[in-house]
């Protein structure tokens, strides 16, 4: 009897077997083995659909790959209202272009060299900077940063 894997937020996600059902006071328990490798695989699933991502989908990827609305906002280059709208809507598609930036990143993000990954890093440091100066220097071979003593 498969299990309709409802915790990782998708209404269409079913293990055939990797659990174990166990009695509690509060009644029947489900206990995972490697829900990391579970998460892994519903993501990639997800990226190599031929459909195009909905709300709830992405908040899965989002998640996965420990982003704020607002960084990956950042990232798609939309607004974290946007990404908070889609997520809300889980059932609608979202658009086109955020769609295949979203599967490039997630893609890239759980199986790719890490540049990507270093990259949605300094991008969420980068809600969390107000201001900064720019020092710089005009040399010989142009124009480079100056390093702040």
């Amino acid at each position: 009897m498969a299990y309709h894997y409802t915790d990782s937020g998708l209404d269409n996600v079913y293990l055939e077997n990797g659990f174990t059902v166990h009695k509690t006071p509060y009644g029947e328990g489900i206990s995972i083995q490697n829900t990391e490798g579970l998460h892994q695989v519903i993501g990639r699933s997800i990226v190599m659909a031929p459909k195009a991502i909905n709300g709830a989908e992405l908040r899965f990827l989002r998640l996965e790959m420990d982003l704020t609305q607002r960084s990956l906002a950042a990232f798609l280059g939309s607004t974290e209202q946007n990404v908070r709208r889609w997520e809300k809507a889980r059932r609608t598609a979202i658009p086109g272009p955020a769609d295949r930036l979203l599967r490039l990143l997630y893609s890239e993000y759980s199986g790719g060299d890490g540049s990507v990954r270093s990259l949605v890093e300094r991008l969420a440091e980068l809600d969390q900077i107000d201001s900064m100066e720019l020092h710089l220097l005009e040399t010989g071979h142009g124009w480079q940063a100056a390093h702040a003593a």
